[in-house]
């Protein structure tokens, strides 16, 4: 990748020194974050919370009372996340192997590869769903890649726009010490920087700490506009 103040570490710091520290992910327990990565497929997070908040209510949000709920009234509390019958069929696929591979404390005796092909294999849960359940829940040092991720660091002109899920995470991975900690916090820079200024259309490149180094915010009257 490139270097000196546009490598991977320098942006993170960038992002770090404009942002400080971050607090994420928002959950109590590892289930709980493999719960928000099924719901948070497609909607804003505030909608999760609120699907969650219904499990909750009902004193369903663990494995097996999801896999026994029934599936109407399991519908009805994941309705707030959209797309809820699709969610109902993955959270409650993603649950029976949860379970099968012995809840929490039987994930956490395997080894990362062989957790994170297991939770592959469930139909639904893809690279990024599956490598926040290993950062968030188990603290695994594997760096978590979203379309935030490719959308900024190919802005900047550090990755192809093209580049694959596997290929910019082991770009990360090189670059950044193999620290769970860490990739967590650049996860949740990542995600600020994404959301609140380095958006699909009119990106607030003006007020983007990450503009003076980037190939998209340096062009010509690169404040508000479309990508």
């Amino acid at each position: 990748m490139t270097t000196g103040s546009r490598d991977m570490p320098a942006l993170l710091d960038r992002l770090s020194q404009a942002f400080g520290p971050q607090q994420w992910w928002p959950a109590d327990t590892a289930f709980e974050v493999l719960v928000g990565a099924v719901l948070t497929q497609n909607t804003a997070w505030r909608n999760v919370e609120t699907a969650i908040g219904r499990l909750k209510a009902r004193d369903w949000l663990s494995p097996s009372a999801i896999v026994n709920a029934p599936v109407d009234a399991l519908r009805d509390c994941l309705r707030p996340s959209g797309y809820y019958n699709v969610k109902t069929q993955r959270l409650r696929a993603a649950c029976q192997t949860w379970l099968a591979l012995g809840g929490e404390s039987g994930i956490a005796r395997m080894s990362t590869d062989a957790a994170r092909a297991e939770l592959l294999a469930v139909k639904g849960l893809g690279p990024e769903s599956v490598d926040d359940v290993l950062l968030y829940g188990f603290h695994r040092p594997v760096f978590v890649v979203d379309a935030y991720t490719r959308r900024i660091f190919s802005r900047v002109g550090v990755v192809p726009a093209n580049i694959g899920y596997n290929d910019l995470q082991a770009a990360f991975e090189a670059e950044l010490p193999r620290d769970a900690a860490r990739f967590n916090e650049a996860h949740a820079l990542i995600v600020g920087v994404g959301k609140d200024y380095c958006r699909p259309r009119l990106p607030r490149c003006s007020a983007c700490p990450l503009q003076p180094v980037c190939d998209h915010g340096r062009r010509p009257a690169a404040g508000p506009q479309r990508s």
